[in-house]
This record gives C-alpha cells, sequence and structure tokens, in this order.
C-alpha cells in the first residue's frame, strides 16, 4: 500500500460514502484512518418510521465497514487540526499526520423550543411512541409539528404529519387535528415549485393543517403562539425538529453557526489543497444525506487527484428524497439546485434510484444493501 495517508473524520453517511469512493478511486494507493466516536453507522433517515412499527433503523459496525474498506477504525473523536504540520489531534490526544484530510463530523441537534417535545431520529420511538399511542386510544386531539429557523431539513415533518394523520383515520377518529408551522414559503420549498405543490397536495389530502413562512413561540406548556399576526393555536402535544449547530473545529475556519467553509471543490476555504470537509458540517445551506454523500464523492475525486493520476470534481448538487406518507401514496421528488434556485424540479411516482435507498448514495447504497442480503 502507498504511503499517502488520509484521514477521514466522521463516520456518518458523507464519512462512509467518502471512505468506500475513495477506495474505489484509488485502489490500494493510500492508507485510510477513519475516526469516529460512534461504534456503528445509524441509517437514521429511515427514523421516522420506527415509532409506526415501521421496523428499526439500520445499524451498521464501523468496524466491518472499515475492514471492508482496508482501512484503519480509531474510535474517538476529532478535537483540532493542525493545518499548519497537516496534523489532527483527537479528543483521546492521538496525533494522526494525514496527507489528506476528510471532515465529516456532523452536526449538534439541540431543542429549538422550551416546553415542547423535541424529535430526535436517535431515539425517535422514545420521542414519538407516547404520541401515537395516544393518538390511538383517543387521548390526543391536536398536534402541532414545528420546523424552527435556521438550517434545518424539513421533511421528516411532513412525513411525521402525514403518518400521525393515517393512524388517526386507521384508529377511527375524525376529529385530530394536525399543524405543520414551518419557516418555509412552501413545504419542501428547496426543491421547487413542482414538488412543494405535491406535498401541500397530499396535506390536505391528509387533513393535516398548514401554516408557511411563520415562526413558531411556545411561552409555555400547551402555549403555541405563530408570527407574524400573533394567532394562537390549540395544540396539546407540541413537537419540534430540533435546531441544528456546527461543530467548529480549532485549527479550520468555521462561520457564525459553526459550519465549515467550503469551495466548488468542497476543499475547506483557506486550509489549503489537502483539507476537506463535506456533510451537515459543511457550510452548504441544505442539510440532507444525500448531498452530504455527493460532497463526499466530490472531496474523494479531489484526494485520489492528490494521491495520483485522477481528474478533480466540482460539487454540482442534485437534491433527491422520498417522502413517507404512511398508507397513502408514497412520492419521489428530485431537483437541481442551483444559486438561488431549484431547476427541473420533479416528483415521480417511481424513483431513478433504487427504491430502497431513503439517501441516494453512489457507494454507500450498494454497499449496505451487501449487508442487507
Amino acid at each position: 500500500m502507498s504511503g499517502f495517508r488520509v484521514v477521514i473524520g466522521g463516520g456518518g453517511i458523507a464519512g462512509v460514502e467518502g471512505l468506500l469512493r475513495l477506495r474505489h478511486l484509488v485502489g490500494d494507493g493510500a492508507e485510510i484512518t477513519m475516526v469516529a466516536p460512534e461504534g456503528e453507522l445509524r441509517y437514521r433517515p429511515l427514523a421516522v418510521k420506527e415509532p409506526f412499527a415501521g421496523g428499526a433503523v439500520g445499524r451498521y459496525p464501523l468496524t466491518q465497514i472499515a475492514r471492508d474498506a482496508d482501512a484503519a477504525l480509531l474510535e474517538d473523536a476529532v478535537e483540532w487540526v493542525d493545518g499548519d504540520s497537516q496534523v489532527l489531534h483527537t479528543r483521546e490526544g492521538q496525533s494522526l499526520p494525514y496527507d489528506a484530510l476528510l471532515v465529516a463530523v456532523g452536526v449538534r441537534s439541540v431543542p429549538a423550543f422550551e416546553h415542547v417535545t423535541t424529535f430526535d431520529d436517535a431515539h425517535a420511538e422514545d420521542t414519538f411512541l407516547g404520541i401515537v399511542k395516544d393518538i390511538e386510544e383517543g387521548y390526543t386531539k391536536q398536534v402541532a409539528l414545528l420546523v424552527p429557523e435556521g438550517p434545518a431539513w424539513s421533511l421528516p415533518v411532513y412525513e411525521l404529519a402525514l403518518q400521525t394523520a393515517d393512524r388517526a383515520s386507521s384508529s377511527g377518529f375524525d376529529d385530530v387535528t394536525i399543524t405543520v408551522v414551518t419557516p418555509e414559503e412552501a413545504p419542501l420549498d428547496v426543491f421547487g415549485a413542482p414538488v412543494a405543490s405535491a406535498v401541500r397536495a397530499a396535506l390536505e389530502e391528509a387533513g393535516v393543517r398548514l401554516i408557511t413562512g411563520s415562526r413558531a413561540e411556545v411561552p409555555a406548556n400547551r402555549q403555541l403562539t405563530v408570527h407574524p399576526g400573533g394567532q394562537a393555536l390549540e395544540a396539546v402535544t407540541i413537537v419540534s425538529l430540533p435546531r441544528i449547530e456546527g461543530r467548529a473545529i480549532r485549527g479550520l475556519p468555521s462561520d457564525g453557526d459553526g459550519f465549515i467553509p467550503i469551495d466548488e471543490r468542497c476543499r475547506v476555504v483557506g486550509m489549503g489543497e489537502h483539507v476537506f470537509a463535506a456533510g451537515d458540517a459543511a457550510d452548504f445551506p441544505v442539510k440532507q444525506g444525500g448531498l452530504g454523500a455527493q460532497q463526499a464523492d466530490v472531496a474523494a475525486a479531489g484526494i485520489a487527484a492528490l494521491a495520483g493520476d485522477h481528474k478533480p470534481e466540482r460539487f454540482e448538487p442534485v437534491l433527491r428524497g422520498a417522502l413517507i406518507s404512511g398508507e397513502r401514496r408514497k412520492l419521489y421528488f428530485q431537483a437541481r439546485l442551483e444559486p438561488g434556485a431549484a431547476v427541473d424540479s420533479e416528483v415521480l411516482d417511481d424513483p431513478p434510484w433504487d427504491s430502497d435507498d431513503k439517501v441516494v448514495a453512489e457507494e454507500l447504497g450498494p454497499y449496505l444493501r451487501t449487508l442487507d442480503a
């Protein structure tokens, strides 16, 4: 194996996609070490199904993933980066020299409001199963689902709303009010108008009330006010997505929210040619696993170019998603993201990718299917 040393910080979707793509590109032309504080990759995009008996989230040991990719795994966390010496330092005091570094450390999820239940996709059953049971037994009649301001991936809110409406209907209750409050001007408007219209129609069909372009305020338990306008809503149960914060890492630049600035080749701005970032930790405004995987592929191409004869690539984001909606028709979406707009927005009955993939990742998807077989 070559003496070209690559360190990957993070063992989530972007980190594992970057590992698999890099090994695909360079063969045995690099020594790769992954640094991850957790011992497993959790396929968290499917967590919205858990409270509705939709099956457990997939868990994949990083030891096996690293072994299959002929990489070393260090169960530790990234602490700081010495860019001048090209050394990554870990929380437990390890020092890892690198010729190329990919930072994919993810984000922090913090409660956006007091007095609400925060939906935690790492513990979906703990945070939402009780609500589902209360609806099934007729105890809960008003549920409000909130999208906080700031960087967020709002799709889970609409999936929770549709599945909750479906469960209320199948339990024989037609008097359950489900409301979604979002700062988006239209639901999933990041995909463009055709997708937003399709999601709005699905919510209307399910009887879900939608309030867009709005900021929620929760001054006390069971008190929900929507701004602008100050409208007070009845909501016995209030659930919010978490607010997302970047993990500012000493030695790397970050914006005011802790996200790492990257250029069109997913290199960290101001860190030269050898440091890359991908996934939610990067400052790209849309936080979604498929986009993180695309960034990781671009970063892997850049690292492969440093290691040998390979052409660097540019990040040209294509956003893809699938809407889980209980017993209703599943919808698939995709759009190209250009500065300030989504183009070629499509709503599809059948996806142009493997329908089992909630997150479309060129390396990770096929690999996980081999583990699931």
